[in-house]
């Protein structure tokens, strides 16, 4: 019966296919071929991007105690043109229920054994004042349900303050969790970002405030759903700001590690970052921009032109101190998933 799982026919809609489960790809070939075509069709998905496999019909979800025929998979479906994804879905239909229910668990099988380890419980931060004031819609209308159909467990805590996330982080029980989310702009990121590495330190013994000390690495991921003005490090790290593209690549494990940069002053710890440090001119920018919250992402253009018609300038001195030895406690702190 085995064998018979990993290759055999089924229909879609009606029409017989041959399916095939690999090492790495499921794919199903359409046995009838169309006339203007010299082959026939198949379609490939790799494993690790099925987001789930389920008994029954995805579009029709019964309630009957029959055993169902029908198994759904869902999975990622990629635009060659755009790094924008989206969620798909196909439905089999197997000779008997003991074959789809078969299938099911071969591909369940596969999906756990290939590619990075998926996210089985997650700590979700909204920011619902941040950016353009729509975080709360986007995770509950588009995220939620994502995570609940990939079997995701979440708690979900709603900001109410500056920094409500990175004192929690700092606080709070984290080893249920494989990995943290936030829902909302950059600022919202570097919150998860400074909770999570001085929480990391603070468990270690490590002491931030020396330059030279060897940061340890987080073991929680970061995950990102963009829902800000600009989303700079979504950009970076996942070429657009798009929610469902960065839920589904936090569903099925996908991540990216990303170097830290620690900034001293006199001794002391300032800041952690991983897009850019802002001085000077960018740094007058940002800080003029919190008074324009209330016209959206616009600000920073409005911003800029109140900083150039000002014409304010300063002198100061940039010492880099580069220590090769180090390296290591500036590269790869977090993953953000």
């Amino acid at each position: 019966m085995e064998k018979e799982n990993l290759m055999c026919l089924l229909r879609i809609k009606g029409t017989e296919v041959s399916l095939v489960l690999e090492q790495s790809v499921l794919s199903w070939t359409f046995n009838k071929r169309r006339a203007y075509r010299k082959k026939s069709l198949t379609v490939a998905i790799p494993v690790n991007e099925i987001v789930t496999v389920r008994l029954g019909d995805g579009k029709q979800q019964t309630k009957g105690v029959a055993p169902s025929t029908q198994f759904t998979v869902y999975h990622v479906s990629r635009k060659s043109s755009s790094k924008r994804w989206s969620l798909q879905m196909v439905t089999f239909t197997a000779p008997d229920a003991q074959v789809a229910h078969s299938w099911v668990q071969a591909i369940q099988k596969k999906m756990f054994e290939t590619g990075h380890t998926r996210p089985r419980k997650l700590l979700v931060f909204i920011n619902p004042y941040g950016g353009r004031g729509k975080a709360s819609r986007i995770y509950y209308s588009e995220i939620s349900f994502l995570f609940q159909l990939a079997g995701i467990e979440t708690d979900v805590i709603e900001t109410t303050r500056a920094n409500h996330a990175r004192d929690y982080i700092l606080e709070a029980d984290l080893q249920t969790y494989d990995g943290v989310v936030c829902v909302g702009g950059d600022g919202m990121f570097s919150e998860l970002l400074h909770g999570l590495v001085k929480r990391t330190q603070s468990d270690s013994g490590v002491c931030e405030d020396k330059e030279n000390a060897m940061l340890t690495p987080c073991s929680l991921r970061i995950g990102i759903i963009p829902a800000g003005s600009t989303d700079c490090v979504c950009f970076a790290t996942v070429g657009i700001n798009d929610p469902v593209t960065s839920a589904l690549h936090i569903i099925i494990g996908d991540t990216q590690p990303m170097d830290v940069c620690a900034s001293y002053n006199d001794g002391q710890l300032m800041k952690y970052s991983v897009s850019l440090i802002g001085y000077g001119f960018f740094g007058d920018v940002l800080r003029e921009s919190e008074n324009l919250r209330w016209v959206g992402p616009i600000r920073y253009d409005l911003a800029g032109k109140l900083q150039v018609d000002m014409h304010v300038g300063c002198m100061q001195w940039i010492c880099l101190l580069v220590v090769c030895d180090c390296y290591a406690c500036w590269c790869c702190l977090v993953d953000i998933i």
